[in-house]
């Protein structure tokens, strides 16, 4: 009796064995039994071939060349200064204390070396005791234009940047010895006059032929001032001395008298 061709053997050669349901493997085509089915039982050949593709196939990693540092990355990072590579950590030339990096210098010693360079400067420089004093002069006239600004009346509807302030002295008849005032520049030494007069109280005979009139004075020099002109061209004359912020007198004058014989007696001596 013929023998019936059913079943096929294992190709693992231990064993051998005939199996009527073989299994044939996937991956490398072979035919086994039940117990060498899995590619592990019977070592299959292109399991181990995948490995070493995988193993030759796996990424290279980068080290970091800062000292200590462990860490790594997939694709070089490198510094374009020292051209060493780093992680991301320590790409930077502050972190990686790259030996290319240029330290700058601290901006407040560079400051202090040209604030020592000034003082020593000034201390060769002689110093001049004509503009010290004219210094010191400007100074005080700011401060009493302050002052003066925070008292002084006149017309509200006078612009501010056409203002000008006097301590005006008033006539020695009068209830009070000054006034702090202001009134605008583009005045005339009569309208002033007569601004003047009605905020202190006077009473302004100007216009009357034979009584006498009120003038404004120089503070310094007593010389009344001509009724036609402006503060801005008085202002405008350094040789004057007046300034916004300063002295002015306002008193009754005799007709043809030319200003005051004694400025001392409206502005105390300071």
């Amino acid at each position: 009796m013929a023998e019936l061709d059913i079943g096929k053997h294992c190709e693992i050669k231990d064993c051998n064995q005939t199996d009527f349901l073989p299994f044939t493997c996937d991956s490398c085509s072979g035919v086994f039994c039940l117990n060498h089915r899995s590619r592990e039982s019977h070592s299959c050949s292109q399991v181990h071939e995948q490995q070493e593709v995988v193993v030759s196939n796996s990424f290279t990693s980068y080290q970091c060349a800062f000292q200590d540092c462990n860490g790594k990355e997939l694709v070089p990072v490198i510094c374009c200064h020292c051209e060493k590579n780093f992680c991301l950590v320590h790409r930077h030339q502050d972190d990686h204390q790259c030996e290319k990096l240029q330290r700058q210098e601290p901006r407040m010693s560079a400051t202090k070396e040209l604030v020592q360079k000034i003082v020593e400067s000034k201390k060769n420089t002689a110093p001049s005791g004509h503009r010290k004093g004219a210094k010191n002069s400007a100074t005080a006239a700011k401060v009493a234009l302050m002052k003066l600004k925070q008292r002084a009346s006149g017309d509200k509807a006078i612009p501010q940047t056409e203002r000008v302030y006097f301590q005006l002295f008033l006539p020695k008849e009068a209830k009070d010895s000054s006034l702090a005032a202001f009134f605008c520049n583009k005045w005339t030494v009569g309208k002033v006059i007569d601004s003047a007069a009605s905020q202190a109280g006077l009473k302004n005979n100007n216009n009357v032929l034979t009584a006498k009139k009120l003038r404004l004075c120089h503070p310094e020099t007593g010389d009344a001032l001509k009724m036609d002109v402006t503060l801005l061209s008085l202002l405008d004359q350094p040789e004057l001395s007046l300034h916004n912020g300063g002295n002015i007198i306002l008193e009754y004058l005799d007709n043809g008298s030319t200003g005051l014989d004694d400025v001392t007696a409206y502005i105390p001596s300071s």
